[in-house]
């Protein structure tokens, strides 16, 4: 291969060789170029593309692969790509030369110096922007877009070709069928396609100007409605046109209103075959979108490297659809049936969706690998240490219990760190498990920490742990401290200073125990409770109070094997699947809204017995955008007319975090009958004399949330009830509410939960720390194991993805997770 390049082109592959010769000597650091190494790189490569052979293309485009993302990789990913670069743009400069157009430009001499200089420049401008060089290329590339049409695409999440390719229609209208203009019948979507005869416009009577436009075929003629004065200027008499739409009447005779419609020039993208529709933001419409879009596929399918190994395209069952391929059917699944066309949107849904779980599993397998590789603690406690603290428990541990302790002590006394989740169901003992683990570190000669989401279940948790310590000898009794956001400013002085001492074997607190001043002398242990309620940079701020701790994170909150797998997928999973024995099972039933007098009698009956009952509405106040019950104005009216003579107190989450702990605390020590309250008591509250859970609005709520509730009561020995009452339910409601009624497995139930509401519930806000999905779906179970499993055997062989077949898949995963909020934890 020889190149011949002018001195100003030659100039401009030599700059791109020394910039990555800066940034290798800089340390990867993406700063060898003020605007990134990628951008530079880019606009050379852009350059030179139409000034090469197709050999030379082919190693430019191989160059521009590996660093288009360059500014969203780590440093190893960098290193890795621009090393390989650097050796590919060598190999070009060594065989470039000064061509022909150099030498005719020496030849003119009857032109001043400059201007053969001048005339060598224009020839060797950037390509015209129809001229798509890479798939990283501007939008603005494309014919028609232009700044305000880039920004309306970039509204959209489209700044580049490849997020174009990306961009994936919301659904689809079916415009195949083809029928002559005779055979049309009233209410069905056809097209048609024929010449135009007539087209008149004129003003209607509320100022709008209609156009009508007749088009005929050899069966008869049509006209088409359109509200639009520059079709006037779009179409001509004799034009060739396919229309497609609704057939509809106007009159008594047949038409199209404002249907899609295109000249019969060349490939039909609007009319005549399955159309995308695709999102829009104000100003941009569906016509010009999918012109856009069709550019883009044309120029860019063709750059579209394979990123799936083949490897691991040949291990894959069922196979998979080849990328470029699965692109093309996601925008345009064409099929000369329709049965043909859906299965080529499901192959291309499939495979799309795949690369989007084999990223996010690659992604946290390595982020596993990288918590595994650090160095760790080896807790080493005396013999006996469990057995001590077992006997000492005034209760027997469940065999799930003792199954989790196994895993747990198993990571702590590895070398490495333990990063674990413990779930389990409402009573399942998660608290009794992290109390052997903080147990065990503190014999082991460091300290515990325990960070609660509120500073109610901070002191319940502090409460618990010195409860099931006090049988231990004296000498082995940890000391314990507590810190939440009440504690005064001289006790959390002289509590900080126990942690930094040493002298607090395990703190217990809120996100008091992560504020800057805390220091401890020796965590060894952290332990995170109700971890859905912190976002991500306070769980790895509290890791982050020692060095390399092991972690351990619980939730209450079921999650179902599928979703484990994402937002845990980095994480080892414990289950607690197994109940304390003699917990007696929480009777449920579900009431209509003409049965809530009966409701409120059976409230009061309990209340007579001694007990107390929770009341539960879905909001805080009335809205006017809501019909739904609200807790400050029922708790006026339940106090006013339905229980006027028992104690009822209010709890929302508007109130101060002082004046709710006053509530809760007024509850448990029963100075109240019945808490009315929203939803903020869904978690952790330990309420044992509380027997009745009435859930009004329960159709508002998700099933996993009704379940939260549910757990809220069932605590002492008495027998407890949840009683569901709804005015108004719809069938999908009336499924989640027999569920509850049938089921009290808060595994199955959030498994029926997922499938119906998708994973927000478990998700909660974006402190999962996760990348989102376009296509994939999280209940999917086959797929996510299916990816899970490809991203084990890809790591298994090449740990950080270097190997020459991974260098595009490494790209993808860096690009995937760009995107994400990262954490260690």
């Amino acid at each position: 291969m020889v190149l011949e390049l002018d001195q100003a082109d030659r100039q401009a592959l030599v700059q791109i060789q020394k910039v990555l010769e800066l940034e290798e000597r800089k340390g990867f650091t993406n700063s060898a170029a003020s605007n990134g190494v990628a951008a530079f790189t880019g606009d050379r490569v852009r350059r030179l593309l139409p000034l090469l052979d197709a050999e030379g293309q082919r190693v430019l485009r191989e160059v521009d692969g590996l660093i288009d993302s360059y500014d969203q990789m780590g440093t190893k990913n960098r290193e890795r790509c621009a090393v390989e670069a650097l050796r590919l743009v060598r190999g070009l400069v060594s065989t470039a030369q000064l061509g022909a157009r150099t030498t005719a430009a020496k030849q003119t001499p009857s032109r001043p110096a400059a201007r053969p200089r001048r005339k060598r420049q224009k020839q060797a401008a950037p390509p015209t922007r129809t001229t798509i060089t890479s798939l990283s290329d501007p939008v603005s590339i494309l014919p028609g877009v232009g700044p305000s049409r880039a920004k309306q695409l970039e509204k959209l999440g489209a700044s580049t070709v490849r997020d174009l390719l990306y961009l994936h229609p919301r659904r689809y209208i079916d415009y195949s069928q083809l029928d002559p203009i005779a055979n049309l019948m009233f209410g069905q979507i056809s097209t048609v396609q024929g010449t135009v005869t007539a087209i008149d416009g004129r003003p209607t009577r509320t100022g709008k100007q209609l156009v009508e436009v007749a088009v005929s075929d050899d069966s008869g003629t049509i006209k088409a409605i359109f509200f639009n004065p520059y079709i006037e200027r779009q179409l001509r008499v004799g034009a060739r046109v396919s229309m497609s739409g609704r057939v509809e009447q106007m009159r008594g005779t047949l038409c199209f209103k404002t249907p899609e419609w295109e000249q019969l020039t060349g490939d039909a993208i609007h009319t005549g075959r399955i159309v995308p529709v695709y999102p829009l933001t104000q100003g941009l419409y569906q016509k010009t979108l999918r012109g856009i879009v069709r550019a883009a596929l044309d120029g860019g399918l063709p750059l579209v490297e394979e990123y799936l190994p083949q490897r691991t395209l040949e291990r894959i069952e069922p196979p998979l659809a080849a990328l470029r391929q699965a692109l093309e059917w996601m925008h345009y699944p064409d099929g000369d049936t329709p049965d043909e066309a859906r299965r080529r949107w499901l192959a291309a849904k499939s495979r799309l969706a795949f690369d989007e779980l084999l990223s996010l599993q690659l992604g946290l397998l390595q982020r596993k690998q990288g918590y595994q590789a650090e160095p760790g603690i080896a807790f080493d406690p005396p013999d006996g240490t469990l057995d001590s603290f077992r006997t000492a428990l005034p209760f027997k541990l469940t065999g799930a219990q003792q199954r989790a302790l196994r895993d747990i002590m198993r990571d702590m006394q590895s070398p490495g760190p333990m990063s674990r989740l413990l779930q389990g169901d409402v009573g399942s003992g998660k608290t009794a498990v992290a109390a052997a683990a903080a147990f065990v570190a503190v014999q082991s000669g460091y300290q515990a920490a325990i960070m609660a989401p509120t500073e109610l279940l901070a002191e319940q948790h502090y409460r618990s742990l010195n409860a099931l310590f006090e049988a231990l000898p004296a000498e082995l009794q940890p000391r314990i401290e507590l810190i939440t956001g009440s504690t005064t400013t001289a006790e959390r002085r002289e509590v900080y200073a126990s942690f930094a001492a040493g002298t607090c074997d395990i703190a217990v607190g809120t996100q008091a125990l992560i504020q800057e001043s805390v220091v401890f002398a020796q965590l060894g242990l952290a332990i995170v409770d109700e971890q859905h309620r912190f976002g991500v940079e306070q769980r790895a701020a509290l890791r982050q109070k020692g060095v390399a701790p092991d972690v351990l994170v619980m939730t209450a909150t079921p999650i179902p094997r599928s979703l484990a797998l994402t937002v845990h997928g980095d994480l080892d999973v414990t289950t607690l699947d197994e109940l304390p024995p003699g917990r007696q099972a929480i009777v449920t039933r579900w009431l209509q809204g003409k049965e809530r007098l009966d409701a409120y009698g059976f409230v009061r009956e309990r209340v007579r017995a001694g007990e107390q009952a929770f009341i539960v509405f879905p909001l805080v106040e009335e809205s006017d955008m809501v019909e739904a019950r609200a807790a400050v104005d029922e708790h006026a009216r339940l106090s006013r007319e339905v229980f006027p003579d028992l104690r009822v107190g209010l709890l929302h989450g508007r109130m101060r975090p002082a004046e709710k702990d006053e509530v809760m605390i007024a509850f448990r020590e029963r100075e109240l009958d019945v808490l009315v309250s929203t939803s903020v008591i869904e978690v952790g509250i330990d309420i044992p004399n509380a027997t009745v859970m009435l859930i009004e609005g329960a159709d508002r709520f998700g099933l996993s949330q009704l379940h939260q509730f549910r757990g809220r009561v069932g605590r002492g020995e008495r027998q407890s009830y949840c009683l569901l009452v709804s005015d108004k339910v719809s069938h999908e409601a009336e499924t989640r509410l027999q569920a509850m009624v049938d089921s009290d497995d808060g595994f199955k139930l959030a498994q029926i939960d997922l499938e119906m509401r998708g994973p927000g519930d478990f998700l909660g806000t974006r402190q999962s720390g996760l990348p989102e999905f376009q296509l994939a779906d999280y209940a999917d179970l086959r797929d996510l194991e299916r990816a899970r499993n490809e991203a084990e055997r890809i790591l298994e062989d090449d740990p950080q993805l270097q190997d020459r077949d991974h260098r595009y898949l490494a790209t993808r995963v860096e690009r995937f997770w760009a995107s994400a909020v990262t954490e260690v934890s």
